[in-house]
């Protein structure tokens, strides 16, 4: 803390505003620059690359300070606010002519990445969130605005940081207003990938003012999750909220639940490696035509419905467009004539909006008419209900037709906004300048003729008003009768003026101010007229963000070929010549190769093998989106598709590391899928891509194996489970829903065709030497890589025969047949392992040449055993790295002996 004593009066109170804003960047307005003071100065000098000075303020050291001029203040903020910074906006509130002492200044705002308002630092195809989070015993409670909206929404959630940290990325917070009952560790690792923001509110009571908004919620939890976002924006931003729109609960249990991994693994609304909206799922959707509708799909995309009843009426309006092409490309004629509805609304409500944007309003307000019309011609009740909601704005479009010039200035408090005719006043003040002027002109024509001096002049600036200038060669012929009164004496000219040209000017000047402030006046009559009708205004922007939607659902499906999907209840998923939506707009003029996906209600796991490359993960994400886009109300790429309506969405698709958190690639799929185990339903979706393939092989295939059984008996989800362990196929004797798939590879003239079609049954091997030799390694490499594998087989081969010749077998029929004292028994791959047993599947065969099912014990006795005790009592930690080397030596010395 610094001593403010031996500081100047200025830097004192400077001093004490920043005590109070000590986590932003202080903006102090001195004259027309904001100057920035101590370390502020110095952060800021570097991160907006300008020049860092210093003051004198009383202190025998220099004070650091930059500064920014107030006309240019809002890019400098911008960058400040989008490197996550905060900005406190300090004002000068009171007349500096009538200050006593240091002139008055207050923080009037302040700016930070989760309440910017203004329209160039905000990407308006996506909101821009701030949220706040409460912790309770049982659960987390959040609250969420887009204060450039207005839109509020609050939702209750397990009490799992995992889900928490999830749903914030999700919704791209940017900024998140927490108290001291909520860790602020569980941002740690948040906050080191992302710019994120943590600002304390304590206060969870809901002010007076804004408890209506919370009308409809009756959950405590919630209550208090709102009162402390309302309250932390009401301090930072003083001034009224009167735009925002009443909490719209976000239950999980009305919208297909898609976690934040899985949406990231699906590309919905950005890719995986460039983090581009480009190549998603919500860059291939979106044709529409305004910035709400932009936003709203994105919202549908990352919480798709549940409710039949909704979904089906979105794909009717869907339908309905598709069928009448005209009516459809009209009425994105008039969508796009319309402006972002809820961002005006929310500058208008600020005070911040000027005429240009008063003019967007009346343009986008004038399409309803015509939008209702249109759509008035489909007589659907679902249409119909959303047009009703469409108030009639006439009287809002009038006035402004009548008030706005078509092409007003950016400013509000220079003129030039209000049309001649609007008001009587306003006009005669106007025909004064104007004449006035004229008369000026005339005065001008004059004294040239009287005085005989061509190069006379009638000027004005603001310190002396209006004059009559004379070159000094000229004086000479001024007539000593012209009344001209000497005002000001230059190098080369003299100034006069007469008493006749001060009356005009007092007139002139006058007029001309108080038009100005009449225009002002008119101006913010208009704004506020248009601000009572704030809440009938977003309403309209939300029914015209929901046929944007649906128009562009109509357009996407018209130029793919999509269809319009069936819904069911009895999990039974019937695709027919299914695409990748994505992949096959990316591949443009490749033919994408269709596929089919069948699973029948008593079919829940489909295991699919084949090559690397040969499309297994987009057959299964495929399936992801085709799900998605039906319960968002979308047409889907396929020639016929029923699909079950999911409840939740589980993916573990591609590696990932987490290397702020310390997790391996494999502990990452381990805990994604144990995420997907404990909250999947038999109405959930899963998709699993190679699981196991980040440990030793035979913990891979263990682990993938007793997932898939772990998912077959006691999940019963529809389940994609692809995996590179051909061991696994035989899954399909033991496990009654559960079926191979494979998808085809061809090999010709010894290289390697993928056929990308997906067939039933298993494949017949993996072919990972033949895509490493499409991918270009070297021919020795691969040369020695088929030799090595030779050798593998062959020792497998071996292995297998000498265990068979070791086993005692004792088999228990599983069907009740006569027991035969020496059954035929075909032993099966191994499925199950414990040490020093295996469970296998055979078959037995009877007298009379029926077949019975038998679980069949094996004991064996490992020729490693030994070893394997040897390795347990090594501690590696206490081993040099050539003491670990020698180890490992005498121990494969030992294995080679035994073989």
């Amino acid at each position: 803390m610094r001593d403010k004593s031996k500081y100047t009066p200025m830097m004192q109170q400077y001093l004490t505003i920043k005590e109070n804003y000590q986590d932003a960047f202080v903006f102090f307005r001195l004259g027309d620059f904001y100057e920035l003071f101590f370390e502020d100065a110095q952060l800021a000098s570097k991160e907006l690359e300008i020049a860092l000075t210093g003051r004198e303020a009383g202190a025998e050291e220099r004070v650091p300070m930059c500064g920014v001029p107030h006309h240019s203040a809002e890019n400098y903020i911008n960058r400040l606010i989008e490197r996550g910074y905060k900005v406190a906006v300090c004002e000068q509130v009171e007349d500096p002519a009538s200050a006593k002492g240091v002139v008055r200044r207050e923080v009037v705002r302040l700016l930070t990445p989760g309440t910017v308002m203004n329209q160039t630092a905000l990407n308006e195809k996506e909101n821009n969130f701030i949220l706040s989070v409460v912790s309770f015993e049982d659960a987390y409670a959040i609250a969420y605005s887009d204060l450039s909206t207005g839109e509020n929404y609050a939702m209750r959630l397990q009490k799992e940081d995992q889900s928490l940290v999830g749903e914030l990325i999700s919704l791209g917070c940017k900024e998140i207003v927490i108290g001291s009952d909520v860790d602020v560790k569980i941002f740690d690792n948040l906050r080191a990938l992302k710019q994120i923001v943590l600002s304390y509110e304590e206060e969870r009571l809901i002010p007076i003012e804004y408890q209506i908004l919370a009308e409809e919620v009756n959950d405590g939890y919630l209550t208090q999750a709102f009162g402390r976002l309302v309250n932390y924006l009401v301090r930072t931003q003083k001034s009224a909220l009167g735009h925002l729109q009443p909490i719209s609960l976000t239950k999980n249990e009305d919208y297909l639940s898609i976690d934040y991994n899985s949406r990231r693994n699906l590309e919905l609304t950005e890719t995986i490696r460039s983090k581009s909206r480009q190549g998603s799922l919500l860059w291939l959707l979106d044709k529409t035509k305004t910035a709400m509708g932009s936003r709203l799909l994105k919202q549908w995309i990352e919480r798709p419905s549940i409710n039949a009843q909704m979904i089906n009426e979105r794909l009717d309006v869907v339908e309905s467009f598709m069928s009448d092409f005209m009516l459809k490309e009209e009425l994105k004629r008039h969508l796009d004539e319309v402006y972002d509805l809820e961002r005006l609304s929310g500058r208008i409500a600020f005070g911040n909006a000027n005429a240009r944007d008063l003019l967007q309003l009346n343009s986008s307000l004038n399409q309803i008419p015509h939008i209702k019309a249109l759509l008035s011609q489909l007589p659907m009740p679902t249409i119909q209900q959303q047009l009703a909601r469409m108030a009639d704005c006439s009287h809002i479009t009038d006035i402004l037709e009548k008030a706005i010039v078509d092409n007003p200035p950016i400013g509000i408090k220079e003129g030039g906004i209000i049309k001649d005719g609007y008001h009587e006043t306003l006009d005669e003040y106007r025909y004064i300048v104007t004449h006035g002027k004229e008369w000026i002109l005339a005065l001008e024509a004059a004294e040239r003729e009287k005085t005989g001096i061509r190069s006379l002049k009638i000027k004005y600036n603001k310190v002396f008003g209006y004059y009559i200038e004379i070159s000094k060669a000229n004086l000479h012929l001024i007539p000593e009768d012209a009344g001209y009164e000497r005002k000001q004496t230059l190098v080369n000219a003299e100034r006069f003026i007469t008493k006749e040209l001060k009356e005009k000017e007092n007139l002139i000047l006058n007029a001309e101010e108080k038009s100005i402030q009449l225009e002002y006046e008119l101006f913010s009559e208009l704004r506020q007229l248009v601000k009572n009708e704030i809440p009938k205004i977003q309403q309209i922007a939300k029914v015209m963000a929901y046929f944007d939607v649906l128009q562009s659902f109509a357009t996407i499906s018209e130029e793919n070929r999509y269809t319009r999907p069936q819904l069911n209840r009895e999990h039974i998923i019937d695709i027919k010549d299914g695409r990748h939506p994505v992949v096959e707009k990316v591949l443009k003029d490749t033919q994408y190769v269709e596929n089919d996906c069948v699973m029948p209600s008593d079919l829940s796991i489909l295991l699919i093998t084949g090559p690397n490359m040969s499309g297994k993960s987009t057959y299964m994400r495929q399936l992801a989106l085709i799900a998605i886009m039906a319960q968002i109300g979308c047409y889907v790429p396929a020639s016929v598709a029923n699909v079950p309506i999911f409840d939740q969405i589980f993916t573990r698709i591609g590696a990932a590391d987490d290397l702020v958190s310390g997790h391996s690639t494999f502990m990452v799929e381990m805990m994604e899928t144990n995420y997907a185990l404990e909250h999947a339903t038999k109405d959930s979706l899963i998709l699993l891509d190679e699981i196991g393939r980040g440990t030793a092989t035979f913990d891979g295939m263990a682990l993938a194996q007793s997932i898939i059984e772990y998912v077959h008996d006691k999940v019963g989800a529809k389940t994609l489970f692809s995996t590179h362990y051909h061991e696994l196929t035989q899954l399909e004797e033991k496990c009654e829903h559960l079926e191979n798939r494979h998808v085809r590879a061809e090999e010709h003239e010894g290289q390697l065709i993928f056929m990308h079609k997906v067939m039933e049954g298993p494949s017949d091997k993996s072919y990972g030497i033949h895509v490493a030799q499409i991918a270009k390694l070297p021919t020795s490499l691969i040369s020695r890589a088929k030799q090595l594998l030779d050798a593998l087989e062959q020792d497998k081969t071996a292995i297998q025969n000498s265990l068979e010749t070791a086993v005692k077998v004792e088999a228990q029929p599983v069907q009740d047949l006569p027991v035969v004292k020496e059954p035929e028994v075909k032993l099966q791959p191994v499925l199950e392992a414990e040490q020093g047993q295996l469970s296998l599947f055979g078959v037995v065969e009877s007298p009379k040449k029926e077949k019975a099912k038998v679980e069949v014990k094996v004991e064996y006795v490992n020729p490693y055993e030994d070893i394997i005790k040897e390795l347990d009592q090594i501690d590696l930690y206490q081993l040099t790295p050539m003491q670990a080397m020698n180890v490992m030596y005498e121990l494969k010395v030992k294995m080679n002996q035994r073989k």
